[in-house]
């Protein structure tokens, strides 16, 4: 595609921009332009500095003699404000076209912005025909409808916005954990675990056929593999070394689900502690960990969190800040099921005890607790997988476990106290039939073994949460569920 370069030259360059010691026929500027982005120079004190934006316009607004471009580049959601003269040359300049600008940054005569651009170069680095274009100027086009498009949809304000934040919420849970102490482990996303014991699992074995000669053993590492379905296992390994280690990373699920709540492809971030003995010290951090990161994106996101709280789920601010201001509930999972059975006839699933909670249940018993996230802990003892304590408490029989409940979404993390004994974790792994399999984590009871837990949040429910998100495919850059890979 051809090129085009539209530059605005003024006859002569004011005197300031001079270097004073210039002589002769040549002249020299005292600085070139600096290359910065839209952000820097939105907040940029050095009024008069000659600058260099690269990014793709917004908006174009053509008056008598001047051209009002607004440039992004993805570092904020408030684009720069170009002026040019009117009398250039405007053809290729429209709305999504990449533009590489040169000029001198001054403060703006309107209110609006602080600083804009007096452009002394323009460049269309990259045409944009605006017809075909399927995001246009003036509409404000719905999560859905963008959906469509995950090859352009980060052009759009709204998803740019969930990028960043979604940025920001990675580095602010990368600082809590660093700040209180955890190792990262980079757990493997090849295993041979099945850590939840659900069997929703994607095995993997190369396309080819030609590794499948050793007809005894067909298998690529030569046991059955799968993607991962979570680092918790690793993460328990490590614990006999550090005190507190944490993983964030993608996982995995074959869930034959087309829900808004589901992903075939997420990210979760898991902990594990040793040296803990209660479900409240695990509490503990599993809440200050919510608001520590949230109080960060409400600080360093304000505009992008704005966004979302104002145009796709105006009064999430309000509930947000409810969440943070409020000490979380707990209430035991009998208490729950006694809480749902008095109001049975309102749900489709059955409120029994022994039963395992549904969204509904789960999204009932946030609203019967003020709209403020609740633990309820101390499950059926064989509802959880073989790892979680026995709290040994017949005839109710439960399991030292917690689940997270938030307002919009239900279930945000789950988490347990690990069995550190070796004879009740003996007798459920026989029980199972999984004891030669698991004959390595026996082994870690066997030396130096502590007591600890863990848990596990999945990132993309913890920003449905903080954002007022209905649809967990609207917070993850490239969605992957059943029936559907793009791109």
């Amino acid at each position: 595609m051809l090129v085009r370069a539209l530059r605005l030259f003024r006859t002569a360059a004011p005197a300031s921009r001079l270097c004073p010691c210039a002589t002769g026929r040549t002249q020299h500027y005292c600085s070139p332009a600096k290359t910065i982005s839209v952000r820097d120079a939105l907040t940029s004190l050095d009024t008069g500095s000659n600058i260099r934006i690269r990014g793709w316009l917004r908006s174009v607004r053509s008056q008598k003699n001047h051209l009002f471009l607004h440039v992004s580049d993805g570092s904020s959601l408030q684009p720069l404000q170009v002026v040019a003269n009117s009398d250039i040359n405007t053809r290729g300049l429209t709305f999504g076209c990449a533009v590489d600008v040169t000029g001198s940054l001054e403060k703006s005569p309107s209110q609006k912005q602080r600083v804009e651009l007096q452009a002394q170069h323009v460049e269309v680095v990259g045409e944009c025909n605006p017809v075909d274009f399927p995001f246009k100027i003036k509409e404000r086009h719905s999560l859905e409808y963008i959906r469509q498009f995950p090859h352009l949809r980060c052009r759009t304000n709204s998803f740019s916005s969930l990028l960043r934040i979604r940025s920001e919420a990675t580095a602010a849970i990368h600082s809590y954990f660093r700040d209180n102490g955890f190792v990262q482990i980079h757990t493997p996303i090849i295993t041979s675990n099945d850590c939840e014991g659900a069997g929703e699992l994607f095995q993997v074995e190369p396309s080819g056929n030609e590794h499948s000669l050793d007809k005894e053993n067909p298998h690529f590492f030569s046991v059955p593999a799968y993607l991962t379905v979570s680092g918790q296992l690793h993460l328990e390994v490590m614990a006999g070394a550090f005190p507190a280690v944490y993983t964030f990373g993608p996982t995995f699920r074959a869930e034959n689900s087309q829900s808004r709540r589901h992903l075939a492809e997420f990210y979760m971030v898991e902990a594990e502690i040793s040296f803990i003995e209660s479900l409240e010290d695990l509490m503990k951090v599993m809440e200050d960990l919510f608001k520590t990161s949230t109080e960060h994106l409400l600080s360093q996101c304000a505009e992008d969190m704005g966004l979302f709280h104002k145009f796709i789920s105006p009064g999430q601010r309000e509930k947000v800040d409810l969440m943070l201001k409020s000490s979380f509930n707990v209430i035991s999972y009998t208490e729950a099921i006694d809480i749902l059975s008095r109001n049975s006839e309102k749900f489709t699933f059955k409120t029994e005890w022994g039963c395992d909670l549904q969204t509904e249940h789960e999204k009932f018993l946030v609203k019967h607790c003020g709209n403020v996230p609740v633990f309820v802990t101390d499950y059926p003892y064989d509802l959880k997988p073989f790892y979680a304590r026995d709290n040994q408490d017949q005839p109710q029989h439960t399991a030292a476990a917690v689940d997270l409940l938030v307002p919009g979404v239900g279930e945000l993390c789950g988490g347990s106290l690990r069995e550190e004994r070796l004879e009740l974790l003996k007798t459920r792994l026989a029980r199972a039939g999984l004891e030669d399999t698991y004959a390595w984590y026996l082994q870690l009871r066997q030396f130096g073994s502590v007591p600890h837990g863990g848990f596990g949040m999945g990132f993309e429910r913890y920003l449905q949460c903080v954002l007022g998100v209905n649809n967990i495919k609207d917070t993850i850059p490239f969605a992957r569920s059943s029936r559907s890979c793009l791109l």
